[in-house]
């Protein structure tokens, strides 16, 4: 298969990393609502996102992204209460969703309140098929992606057979022990394969090793790590990095 090559934008510090990333963001925003009339982007969890988040929540960035025409989801979700420590929506609620003017209702969170992360997963399968169309694939105009130092991304991890799916939206997972969370849902590859364009933010020294790896020789990440496995089919790939990651 052919190997698409991302775009890398370097910077020196999460700092510099986060305010690139966050103007990016909000300039293809604009340009998709203008074109389109509403933009769709699916959140990333974890440490590295959380400064991006506060940079979209304050001037001047916050009055130039179009919250009201801006949709949001999330890339995977610990099945963990909404206002658990651990949860990926209390960290983009608390950082940036609650400080800005987008309406509750172009808010899409993982239900992870009751029942199983299977039942988690079904459901939001179905409020991705009801946003998009139950016949349509869902083509977000922006994924944001994190990077584990194991490889894994959103909550897709090295040698687990949900990277086989191929035709459910939303999956349950078990992550491997290391990981304080095991339960947890997660968009599938052929979703997030799909977007119109993924942001990988990778900042940190711990990073370093699976970065190169991925970036620098693709065909050995590819059968290896699920982070080398997002290749936009039709669609464009950036990742962000900082000096230590990079």
């Amino acid at each position: 298969m052919g190997i698409m090559k991302p775009q890398v934008i370097g910077s020196e510090s999460l700092e510099a990393l986060s305010n690139a990333a966050a103007d990016f963001l909000v300039r293809r925003a604009m340009e998709i609502v203008r074109a389109v009339g509403r933009f769709t982007l699916a959140l990333s969890g974890g440490s590295t996102p959380q400064r991006l988040y506060e940079i979209l929540a304050r001037k001047p960035l916050k009055d130039r992204m179009p919250w009201q025409e801006s949709f949001f989801f999330w890339g995977d979700e610990r099945f963990v209460p909404a206002d658990h420590p651990e949860s990926n929506f209390r960290l983009a609620y608390r950082a940036m969703l609650s400080k800005v003017p987008v309406p509750e209702s172009n808010i899409h969170p993982v239900g992870t309140g009751t029942g199983s992360a299977h039942e988690a997963a079904e459901n939001y399968e179905r409020d991705l098929q009801k946003f998009f169309g139950v016949n349509n694939k869902p083509r977000f105009d922006l994924v944001l992606l994190g990077l584990g130092a194991d490889g894994h991304t959103a909550s897709l991890f090295p040698g687990d057979p949900v990277l086989n799916e191929r035709r459910h939206l939303a999956a349950a997972v078990r992550a491997p022990a290391q990981y304080a969370v095991k339960d947890r849902v997660t968009l599938t590859l052929p979703v997030l394969n799909s977007a119109a364009c993924v942001l990988f933010l990778a900042a940190g020294r711990e990073k370093k090793k699976m970065t190169d790896i991925i970036l620098n020789q693709p065909q050995k990440a590819f059968r290896l790590y699920p982070a080398a496995r997002i290749r936009p089919e039709d669609g464009e790939l950036f990742w962000f990095t900082d000096r230590e990651a990079h």
